[in-house]
C-alpha cells in the first residue's frame, strides 16, 4: 500500500496598523496519523528576511516551490509580487511543477498573496491570506477580529489559528509567528 502524502495545515497571514503577521501550525498528518506535531512552515526569505513565506500541501513540493521563489526573489529583490507571478508563470508551463501539491501564502510589507497549486495567483482585497486544511476556519476568525477587535496583527493570527486549532482536525495549536 503505498504511503499517503504528507497533508494538512493552517497558514494565516494579517496585516494591521502597518504591521505584518504570517503565522501556522505545526501538525503534519500522514493519512490519518499525526506524524509530527511541532513543525514549522513560515519561513523567511528574500534580502534581510523581507519577504514571508507560508505553505500548505505536501512537504517536500512546498520546499521546492520555495526554492524556486526565492531565485525569482533574487531576480526581482524589491518586487514581492513580480517574483511571485514569474513563479506561477514556471508553475503553469513546467511540466514536473504542475505536479507539485503545494500553495504558498507570500507577504511583504506592501503585499499579500496566494499562490495556488494551479499557478494562480491570488491577491484579497483586504490583506488576509489563508491556505490549508484549516484556512477557511482561520480566515473566518481572522475576518471576525479584525472587524470587532483592537487586537494587533500577530496577535489576530495568534487567536484565530488557535480556534482553528480547536476546530479543525488537521490543525493543532502549536503555533509559529513571524512578523514585519
Amino acid at each position: 500500500m503505498p504511503m499517503k502524502p504528507a497533508r494538512s495545515t493552517t497558514i494565516l497571514g494579517v496585516r494591521r496598523d502597518g504591521a505584518v503577521a504570517l503565522g501556522g501550525d505545526g501538525q503534519v498528518t500522514l493519512g490519518n496519523i499525526v506524524a509530527k506535531a511541532d513543525a514549522t512552515k513560515i519561513r523567511r526569505l528574500g534580502r534581510d528576511g523581507k519577504v514571508l513565506v507560508g505553505f500548505a500541501g505536501s512537504a517536500a513540493d512546498a520546499f521546492a516551490l520555495m526554492e524556486r521563489f526565492e531565485k525569482k526573489l533574487g531576480d526581482h529583490p524589491d518586487n514581492t509580487r513580480r517574483a511571485v507571478i514569474e513563479l506561477a508563470k514556471d508553475w503553469r508551463t513546467d511540466r514536473a511543477l504542475r505536479r507539485l501539491e503545494a500553495m504558498l501564502a507570500v507577504m511583504d510589507r506592501s503585499t499579500s498573496l496566494i499562490v495556488s497549486g494551479a499557478g494562480d495567483v491570488i491577491e484579497p482585497h483586504d490583506g488576509v491570506v489563508a491556505i490549508g486544511s484549516g484556512g477557511a476556519y482561520a480566515l473566518s476568525a481572522a475576518k471576525a477580529l479584525l472587524q470587532h477587535s483592537k487586537l494587533d496583527a500577530r496577535q489576530i493570527v495568534e487567536s484565530a489559528l488557535t480556534i482553528a486549532g480547536d476546530v479543525c482536525i488537521y490543525t493543532n495549536t502549536h503555533i509559529s509567528i513571524e512578523t514585519l
